[in-house]
């Protein structure tokens, strides 16, 4: 059932919704409230992709393309793993009309229910050699639908928080959201390594490798639940109309805002193209190069990325000091170096187990400072009446820009002229984050 827009907040249209609204009406909304809700549901997002990237590196090559070398089997997931990305600002498109429509409680529900069938689909395809290329059209098209899923997913809770939260705070809490990310990383890492460490690679490659898939459906459900709670309050309701974070169309946002919606996906292309070069990329040399357990390396990351969780806790109370823009540009600086360095003495090299532990920890720890505050700089510099679509639309490019193509360009020119060319292609990421910023000269917003 439609409802015009204007007169109220958006409808609840569903069972799930009704239900959020009876526990949850007349409930003020407080920013730590928010934030529990907003970290489980990025969360829960995380996983889904961080399952699919490991997946990419030591399932996909042997079940779906062992016609294929190691190495091109790996480039063929990686171009899978991209699709994702390719479908994010289509799913923004399409969500953000069902929003305007529908409400924003539906357009959560179909999103967050197509993101955790997508994933869990995933365990319950057949092997290449059982039915030939349909099963990479399968593969292929449950990718696709999480991206679709995934640009509907957003729910304006980030913009929210960083809106209501204290002033003198609006850096702290606009680095909670990000929390997500490691979070996703260590549940997902942490499920492979126990199977490939714990069963042999024929179980693995059967039926292990399914498990983690099969339980995203279930983790979505939860997500959906803490997410609606707040959408179906009352008092959510008002907080966004007040703060005008509603749906805009497409067309006047990028006639506009197409100069902010560009430049804002370029400010934060350094943290970006960090995100899998730290995540994805070093679990498929570390697999096609070493002789190292990919298991093993998988429990050294998840470490990493206890670290990157309190570097993006730190990053928001030092944005709160000095600045996010002036945060951006020392993070983006760093970025720069470990570049250089990685460029000049690439340390994940042959069976250097101490090199490849120094580079993950230092990328991670890099990745949690600018990636902390890389959600205000996608945001900030949008009229308030395009903010909560213009942010969508913006983190999708940022992502599809910086991040969507990294493992698999890395791994094509690693593989052919040696690791350097992981150093150059991150220098290349923080250049540009430095232009963009250069372009951006008045400070970042706290939004």
């Amino acid at each position: 059932m439609a409802i015009d827009q204007a007169q109220g907040p958006p409808p609840s249209s569903t069972p799930l919704e009704r239900d959020a609204r009876l526990v949850s009406t007349d409930h003020k909304v407080a920013p730590s409230e928010i934030a529990i809700g907003v970290v489980i549901g990025r969360a829960a997002e995380y996983f889904d992709f961080f399952v699919f990237g490991i997946a990419s590196v030591v399932v996909f090559p042997k079940v779906f393309f062992p016609f294929a070398e190691p190495v091109t089997a790996t480039l063929y997931s990686f171009a899978m793993f991209s699709l994702a990305f390719i479908a994010r600002p289509v799913g923004s498109v399409i969500f953000t009309a069902v929003d305007r429509r529908h409400g924003r409680g539906v357009k959560l529900t179909i999103a967050l229910f197509l993101l955790g069938f997508s994933t869990m689909a995933i365990s319950f395809l057949p092997s290449y050699a059982q039915i030939g290329a349909w099963s990479l059209y399968l593969l292929g098209i449950l990718r696709f639908g999480q991206g679709l899923a995934l640009g509907g997913a957003w729910d304006g809770l980030a913009s929210l928080l960083a809106l209501n939260a204290p002033i003198e705070r609006r850096g702290f809490y606009a680095a909670i959201p990000q929390l997500g990310a490691p979070l996703g990383f260590m549940v997902a890492s942490v499920l492979f390594a126990f199977f490939m460490l714990n069963l042999t690679e024929a179980d693995f490659l059967d039926w292990g490798w399914r498990y983690p898939f099969f339980c995203a459906f279930a983790i979505n459900v939860v997500a959906l639940f803490s997410r609606l709670r707040l959408v179906a309050t009352d008092e959510f309701a008002r907080l966004l109309e007040r703060r005008r974070l509603e749906p805009s169309p497409i067309l006047p946002l990028i006639r506009n805002h197409a100069a902010d919606l560009l430049v804002g996906a370029l400010i934060p292309l350094a943290s970006f193209a960090l995100f899998h070069l730290v995540t994805v990329f070093p679990v498929s040399w570390i697999t096609l190069f070493t002789h190292r357990s990919a298991g093993e390396f998988l429990m050294v990351q998840c470490s990493a990325a206890f670290i990157c969780a309190v570097a993006i806790v730190a990053s928001g109370l030092i944005a709160d000091q000095i600045g996010r823009r002036m945060l951006l540009l020392i993070s983006a600086g760093l970025i720069a170096v470990f570049a250089i360095g990685s460029t000049i003495a690439p340390l994940l090299v042959e069976e250097n187990a101490i090199g490849q532990t120094i580079y993950v920890n230092a990328g991670f720890l890099l990745l949690g400072l600018s990636y902390g505050q890389s959600s205000g700089a996608v945001t900030s510099r949008l009229a308030q009446r395009y903010r909560y679509t213009g942010a969508a639309l913006t983190n999708d490019l940022a992502w599809l820009l910086g991040a969507g193509f990294a493992p698999l360009i890395v791994l094509f020119l690693s593989a052919r002229y040696g690791l350097a060319c992981v150093g150059l292609y991150l220098l290349s990421g923080a250049v540009t984050t430095l232009l963009a910023l250069s372009l951006s000269r008045s400070e970042i917003r706290q939004v």
